[in-house]
């Protein structure tokens, strides 16, 4: 008997997983995920490319509910849900990430499942297990071809993430493996995105893609429409055509990726690659009482997919200056905190921040690999120098962010679009979600 085909792999076990499968740990990652993807959602409603894609689609965000705006109570086809929720979800560039796959797992998954709740008639247990068989799917996609399709110029968030965003809303509405498979060889012929738009608004409208891609090749392949039994492995397939140079492995079962990789969450709300220098140097600054308007130069050193990502050394725009390795460090020296303000336009204008920032010398350092977490800062202050090197910023999945300090950020994003005590609701929701009953009903306060 021949082997069984990678796409066939991977509709078994999106299909068959359930909640019992899940570990304690996988159970919390997921959880507080969903914490972190609903508060920055709700802020990107209101903001940006997010901002833009709801008023485009009919969808007033100053006049709507906490349910409206994640997609749960709108009038709108689920795929249209998915496109404007996940769109809003990667808007402020606030949402977490995983080495896994070289991107951002949770605006792949969490958008289309609320697109799909109250179709799916799911209770928290079902949206856990759903965002975890999207996660392993995408995660294992990525193997054979990550950093290489990463390092090439696609945005692995949007075109890995379009086979979790499948998997997910595959395993949600109770499709079987076979049809499973064929949702997963239809969102073959959809990813797309390129990080030559990183620092515009059509990056996180990668996000809203991949979200609406998903849906549609689910629901498409519900109802019959047929793929290539191997669009993904076979030849001329996805991994043929996205995968330059030699192919890794293709892992997926025997170790869960969301425990042996995990989640990073965000402690600030621009590129990761600007992260580790972010917290080096905050704690240069605060450590040895430096005066920012001492500061002589900055010179930070930091890996070579930085130097790929972060291409507005003098940003003119808030998006931009997420892409913008001096920008963050100067705020980091200057400002208290590197906060969603921090890329808004009065920082960007700051003159004390715009004249530091010309002062940081920011190059590649070619002893990282690509996607290295680690930065080395170096402060040249009137009085004297100092250095840091840091391996990883703070919230990646092996020392995350306190329960208070996730908590925190959820009130910072979610009240930029909600009233605080609608915001206090809504957390407490989506922080016991393995307790919900209906999703759609809890998330709409009924």
């Amino acid at each position: 008997m021949p082997p069984e085909s990678p796409e066939r792999r991977l509709s078994e076990f999106a299909a068959e997983v359930e909640y019992a499968d899940l570990s304690e740990e996988v159970r919390e990652t997921v959880i507080r995920a969903f914490v972190d993807t609903v508060g920055v959602t709700l802020a990107g409603t209101v903001e940006g490319a997010g901002e833009t894609t709801t008023r485009s689609l009919c969808v007033e965000p100053t006049d709507a509910d906490a349910a409206t705006l994640l997609g749960i109570d709108a009038a709108e086809q689920p795929a249209q849900t998915a496109l404007r929720v996940g769109t809003a979800s990667h808007a402020l560039d606030y949402d977490d990430l995983s080495w896994a796959l070289d991107g951002h797992p949770s605006v792949t998954l969490v958008p289309p499942l609320l697109a799909l709740a109250a179709e799916a008639d799911a209770d928290g247990r079902d949206l856990i297990t759903a965002y975890a068989a999207g996660f392993e799917v995408e995660c294992a996609v990525a193997g054979p071809i990550s950093p290489a399709h990463y390092e090439a110029g696609w945005h692995a968030t949007s075109t890995f993430g379009t086979f979790g965003a499948a998997a997910a809303a595959a395993n949600l509405l109770g499709l079987d493996a076979e049809t499973t498979e064929r949702a997963l060889n239809v969102a073959a012929s959809m990813p797309s995105g390129v990080k030559r738009n990183f620092g515009s608004m059509t990056k996180p409208l990668h996000a809203g893609l991949c979200s609406r891609s998903g849906v549609t090749a689910a629901r498409l392949a519900r109802d019959g429409l047929t793929a290539s039994a191997t669009a993904i492995s076979g030849e001329r397939g996805f991994w043929d055509l996205y995968g330059p140079g030699e192919e890794g492995a293709f892992e997926l079962g025997d170790e869960w990726a969301l425990e042996t990789e995990g989640i990073h969450v965000k402690a600030y709300p621009c590129c990761y690659f600007t992260h580790t220098s972010i917290a080096a140097t905050e704690s240069l600054v605060e450590e040895e009482g430096i005066d920012p308007d001492e500061i002589e130069r900055i010179e930070v050193r930091a890996a070579g997919g930085a130097g790929d990502a972060l291409t507005y050394p003098d940003p003119d725009s808030g998006l931009e200056a997420k892409f913008s390795m001096e920008h963050a460090v100067a705020c980091a020296a200057v400002r208290d905190r590197v906060d969603l303000a921090a890329f808004e336009s009065p920082a960007i204008e700051d003159s004390a921040i715009a004249d530091l920032r010309e002062r940081v010398a920011f190059e590649v350092d070619e002893g990282l690999d690509y996607d290295s977490h680690e930065a080395t800062v170096r402060i040249v202050a009137a009085d004297g120098t100092s250095e840091r090197r840091q391996e990883n910023p703070p919230g990646t999945h092996d020392n995350p962010l306190s329960a208070g300090e996730l908590r925190a950020k959820f009130g910072e994003c979610a009240e930029r679009a909600l009233p605080a005590e609608e915001a206090d609701r809504l957390y407490d929701v989506v922080a016991h979600l393995d307790t919900v009953e209906d999703v759609a009903d809890a998330l709409a306060g009924e």
